[in-house]
C-alpha cells in the first residue's frame, strides 16, 4: 500500500459504479506524501505510468484484484511539476497486448462557465456546441467529450463499444451548479457507438440515449453514434442569399408534403425505402418538374417506431439514420437548395414518447416533463409533455429549432399540434387538468416558449418561416409578438380544409344547401397568414383518399376533384397537398407500402398531375395569384351568392395590376353562355380551364380570343360570356 491514507470504501464506491465524485478521486490528486494517481483498468495486468514529455515513469501497484491501480510520486521525485503533470497509462492487458492511452481523469473541465450559466438561464443558443458527444482536442489529445444534463441523478457513466459498455469505467464529472455531467474520453473517433449510463435518483440503474446526440440508431437499436459535423462543405450559397432578402408572404409557396419512407420504394430489393441520396437523384427533380416551391418532410428527427411517422421523437438533433447520415441528409437540404426548391421540417415540441432510453424520467425523476400526469402527459396519444417552464428544457427545445435552420440550412419549421400545446385541457376530461396560475385554461409556459421561439428564430435566421399546425380560433397565431400575436410566419388553415372538404364531399345536387359553407373561410381568410392544406391526415385512417372523397361516378371523381384542385390554387392562401394526391391515388396513404406509381398506366392520373403542375406554373408565374394573398385588396367576390346553381365567381389582383378571374361551377351541369364581369376591355383567355381534354375532362372550354363587351355585370364596367363546363373551374385571364 502506497498511501496509508488510501480510503479504500472509496475504492469500492468505484468498482460498484456507485462514485458521485469521479473526479475527485481518480487521475492526479494531492496527497501528504506527494502526487497519487489512481485508475481503474479491470482488463491490465499491469500498469505503468508515463510522464507524457518522456521525462519519467513509474509503475503503478495494483491496489484490488478487480483492476484498480495507484501509483505515488513522492514529493521528493526530481524533475516532476506536479501542478502541471500531464501523464497517460501504459497497460499490458492479460492477452499481451501493450496499450499507451490517456487518462480521462487527467484533464479539466469541458463546459465552460458561461455555457453553464446560460444554460441554466435559458438562454443557450447555440446548445448543440457543448451537450452532447462532440469531437474535439484537449491538451493536444484527441478525442470526444461528453455532457448531459441530469441534475438528480447519484451517477451518469459513458459507455459504450469502446468499454465494454461497462458503466465503471468512465463515470462522469457533475457540474453541480448546472446539474450537468462532463467527461472528455481520448481516443475516441467517429461513429463510436455510446449511451448514458444513469444511477437514478431512486437507486434505478437505466440506459439512455443521448439527447442531444447528432446521430443514432433506430429500432430495436438505440445507440447514439459520434458524428462530426463541421466536415460538409455547403453549395447553396446562392439560395442562402436570396433566402435571407426575400419576403415570403408575397411570394409564391406551393409546398409537397412528403414522407421519405413511402414515397418511392424498391420493391425488387426487399420494398426498402430510399436513402437519402437516392431521393435526392429522384424526388427533387419530380418536385422540381411539378413546379412546386418547397418540400415539407414529416418529421425525419430520429424515432424509433415507424408507425409513429415520425412524430414520437427520441433523438431531437439526429435525422434519422433509416436513410443515411447526417451529412447525406445535408446533402440532401443543399441538392434541393441548388435546384431552387426550399425544405420544411416538421418539428414536434408538443410531446415525446415513453420510451425507456428516451427522455422520460431521464434521471429518475420528471425532468424534461412534468411529474403531475394532468400536465405531463397525453392520455390520449400514450406521450409525456414537455415542462416548458423549466429554463432548461424551454432551451433544449429552442435550441433545438435554431440547430436545423443553422446546421441542416432548414428554410422553416412547421410545428406540430401547437394547439396541445395552448390549452391545459387539450383532449382532456374535466377533472383530468390543473388551472393556470390566473385560473384559465391557456398554457401560459407554452405561449412564452412559442413567443420566444419565433422571435428568435427570426432574429438568428432572416427569410425562414415557422408555421404553426393550430386548428382552433386563437387569436393572433401569425401576428408578432410584439402586438400580442404568437409570431408565427404561417398557419395552417383548418377551417378551410374542414368546411372545403365537407363542400366537396356533397352530392352535387345538395351543394346548394351547403353553399355557405364554401365561402364562409373568405369571411377570416385574412385574420391570419393562412396555408390552405390538404395533408397526410386527410388520406388516413379511413377517411379515404381524395379521389375516393369524390361523389359520383369514376368520370365526376375525376372531374370534382379536378375542379376542387383549381379552386384551392385560385383561394388566397400558400398551398400545401400530400404526396399521392397529386395524381389521384386511389388507396389511403400507408407508410409501409410505396405510392401507386403504376397509376401511370392510367390517362386519367397522370392527367390530374398535369393539372397540379399547371397550377403551380400559373400560381408562381401570375402575380395575380400570389403577390397579395395575406391583404384583402387580393381577392374580390363577383358572385358569391349563386347558391342555386352552385357557382362561384371571383377575381384575384396584384399591386402590378395583374388580374386573374376564377369561375367554379360545383354541378354536373353545363353553363353555356355565362357572364362573368370583368374590370377591363379588350381580350381575355383560358388560363385553366379542368374539363380540357388535355385532363381528361369532356372538352368544353372556350375558344380563343374572348373579346370584353362593355356590359356591366357583378359589379364590374365591362364583361365576357364563357362556356362554363360541368363539375369544372375556370381561370380567365389576358
Amino acid at each position: 500500500m502506497t498511501d496509508p491514507n488510501r480510503p479504500s470504501a472509496e475504492i469500492l464506491a468505484i468498482l460498484e459504479a456507485r462514485h458521485s465524485n469521479p473526479f475527485g478521486f481518480l487521475g492526479k490528486q494531492p496527497s501528504e506524501l506527494g502526487v497519487i494517481v489512481r485508475t481503474f483498468q479491470p482488463k491490465a495486468h499491469a500498469v505503468k505510468l508515463l510522464a507524457r514529455d518522456g521525462s519519467a515513469s513509474w509503475p503503478m501497484q495494483r491496489v484490488h484484484h478487480h483492476g484498480f491501480f495507484e501509483c505515488l510520486i513522492p514529493t521528493e521525485a526530481k524533475n516532476v511539476d506536479f501542478t502541471s503533470l500531464s501523464y497517460d497509462l501504459e497497460l499490458a492487458t492479460f492477452e499481451g497486448e501493450m496499450t499507451r492511452i490517456s487518462d480521462p481523469y487527467s484533464f479539466g473541465p469541458v463546459l465552460g462557465d458561461q455555457d453553464i450559466y446560460f444554460f441554466r438561464e435559458g438562454t443557450h443558443q447555440r446548445l448543440w456546441d457543448c451537450l452532447g458527444a462532440r469531437l474535439r482536442t484537449m491538451e493536444g489529445i484527441t478525442g470526444a467529450s461528453f455532457a448531459v444534463w441530469a441534475p438528480n441523478a447519484q451517477r451518469v457513466s459513458v459507455v459504450g463499444d469502446f468499454n465494454d459498455w461497462d458503466g465503471r469505467r468512465h463515470p462522469m464529472r457533475l457540474r453541480i451548479e448546472g446539474g450537468l455531467w462532463e467527461i472528455f474520453l481520448p481516443g475516441i473517433t467517429e461513429l463510436t457507438h455510446y449511451k448514458f449510463e444513469v444511477l437514478a435518483a431512486d437507486g434505478g440503474l437505466q440506459l439512455k440515449s443521448d439527447p442531444m446526440a447528432f446521430f443514432g440508431q433506430h429500432g430495436t437499436q438505440t445507440a447514439s453514434l459520434v458524428f462530426d459535423l463541421n466536415r460538409y462543405s455547403w453549395g447553396d450559397q446562392e439560395w442562402m442569399q436570396k433566402r435571407a432578402a426575400t419576403n415570403l408572404y408575397n411570394t409564391p409557396m406551393s409546398v409537397y408534403e412528403v414522407h421519405l419512407g413511402s414515397w418511392k420504394r424498391i420493391p425488387e430489393e426487399g420494398n426498402r425505402s430510399k436513402s437519402y441520396r437516392e431521393l435526392a437523384d429522384d424526388l427533387i427533380p419530380y418536385v422540381k418538374s411539378m413546379n412546386f416551391t418547397h418540400i415539407e418532410l414529416m418529421p425525419v428527427s430520429e424515432h424509433p417506431f415507424d408507425g409513429s411517422w415520425g412524430y414520437q421523437v427520441t433523438g431531437y438533433f439526429a435525422p434519422t439514420s433509416r436513410f443515411g447520415n447526417p451529412d447525406e441528409f445535408r446533402e440532401f437540404v443543399d441538392r434541393c437548395h441548388q435546384a431552387g426548391i426550399g425544405v420544411l421540417l416538421d418539428w414536434v415540441p408538443g410531446h415525446f414518447p415513453k420510451d425507456a432510453f428516451g427522455l422520460a424520467k431521464f434521471d429518475g425523476t420528471a425532468l424534461y416533463e412534468h411529474a403531475d400526469p394532468r400536465q405531463g402527459e397525453h392520455q390520449d396519444w400514450g406521450t409525456l409533455i414537455f415542462n416548458y417552464g423549466r429554463p432548461e428544457v424551454k432551451n433544449f427545445l429552442i435550441a433545438n429549432a435554431l440547430f436545423w435552420l443553422d446546421q441542416y440550412h432548414i428554410d422553416g419549421l412547421r410545428v406540430d399540434a401547437v394547439a396541445s400545446m395552448l390549452y391545459l385541457d387539450y383532449s382532456r376530461k374535466p377533472w383530468a387538468w390543473v388551472p393556470n396560475k390566473y385560473g384559465g385554461r391557456e398554457n401560459l409556459e407554452a405561449i412564452d416558449l412559442m413567443r420566444d421561439l419565433n422571435r428568435i428564430c427570426y432574429e438568428k435566421h432572416p427569410g425562414t418561416t415557422i408555421i404553426a399546425e393550430e386548428s382552433t380560433a386563437w387569436p393572433g397565431v401569425s401576428k408578432p409578438t410584439d402586438i400580442g400575436g404568437l409570431g408565427f410566419g404561417f398557419k395552417w388553415n383548418m377551417g378551410w380544409m374542414n368546411d372545403s372538404l365537407s363542400y366537396i364531399e356533397e352530392d352535387p345536387i345538395h351543394r346548394k344547401y351547403h353553399h355557405g359553407d364554401a365561402t364562409f373561410s373568405m369571411l377570416y381568410a385574412y385574420d391570419e397568414n393562412f396555408v390552405l392544406v390538404l395533408s397526410h391526415d386527410e388520406v388516413v385512417h379511413g377517411k379515404g383518399s381524395m379521389i375516393q372523397k369524390m361523389p359520383g361516378d369514376r368520370w365526376q371523381k375525376f372531374a370534382n376533384l379536378r375542379m376542387f384542385y383549381a379552386w384551392m390554387w385560385a383561394h388566397p392562401g400558400k398551398k400545401l397537398i400530400f404526396m399521392g394526391c397529386e395524381f389521384a391515388q386511389w388507396q389511403e396513404w400507408g407508410y409501409e407500402r410505396s405510392l401507386d406509381w403504376h397509376l401511370f398506366m392510367g390517362e386519367e392520373h397522370a392527367s390530374m398531375q398535369k393539372l397540379i403542375k399547371d397550377l403551380n406554373w400559373l400560381y408562381q408565374t401570375r402575380p395575380a395569384m400570389h403577390a397579395l394573398d395575406h391583404e384583402s385588396g387580393g381577392f374580390r367576390w363577383l358572385d358569391a351568392s349563386d347558391g342555386e346553381n352552385s357557382i362561384f365567381a371571383f377575381m384575384r389582383m396584384a399591386p402590378d395590376g395583374d388580374k386573374v378571374y376564377c369561375i367554379i361551377n360545383a354541378t354536373p351541369v353545363p353553363r353555356k353562355g355565362y357572364r362573368v364581369g370583368v374590370a377591363e376591355p379588350g381580350s381575355y383567355r383560358e388560363l385553366i380551364n379542368t374539363d380540357s381534354p388535355g385532363y381528361s375532362g369532356s372538352g368544353m372550354t372556350n375558344p380563343l380570343p374572348m373579346p370584353a363587351g362593355q356590359v356591366e355585370w357583378q359589379g364590374q364596367p365591362w364583361s365576357i360570356l364563357i362556356e362554363l363546363p360541368p363539375l369544372g373551374a375556370v381561370w380567365l385571364g389576358r
